[in-house]
């Protein structure tokens, strides 16, 4: 390799540049992954929630993650800060179009490795029972308040 000025070698790996074309970085395979965001949008954002529920099963990889981008709501194996998740392959992924999800937590108490309860809560008032592991709906509340909202 060539030398430069003061004779180091130039064996620097460069994570980043620019061209006329733009700027060209490298990414983790968390971020370069993760799912497609919803644009910014500095009038109203969309919140993101963020819930935990550790499964407790024999493999050791017992915990699991939801949450919600925009209309979009994601669950994921949770192997903890050090190891990023797979984000190209979630658990369970539901797209809601007339609604968005504002809330959803994890009922702690009945959660098994084959079954877990998520109640998700929704901009125009529903609140639906899921079990993203089954990837099953049970029951939505409050459809026809959320409806008279609309109306």
């Amino acid at each position: 390799m060539a030398t430069e000025g003061g004779g180091k070698e130039m064996n620097e790996i460069k994570t980043q540049f620019t061209t006329r074309e733009g700027l060209y970085k490298l990414l983790p395979h968390s971020e370069y992954s993760r799912p497609n965001r919803v644009p910014f949008n500095s009038q109203g954002s969309n919140p993101v929630r963020v819930s935990f529920v550790n499964l407790n099963d024999q493999s050791g990889n017992g915990d699991r993650l939801c949450f919600n981008v925009g209309r979009e709501l994601y669950f994921y194996i949770y192997k903890g800060v050090r190891k990023a998740a797979d984000l190209s392959k979630p658990i369970d992924k539901r797209i809601y179009k007339g609604t968005q999800p504002t809330c959803h937590d994890f009922n702690h108490l009945t959660a098994t490795a084959e079954s877990v309860s998520l109640l998700v809560g929704f901009s125009a008032g529903q609140v639906q029972l899921i079990d993203p592991i089954k990837k099953e709906t049970s029951k939505l509340f409050n459809e026809e308040m959320a409806s008279s909202w609309r109306a």
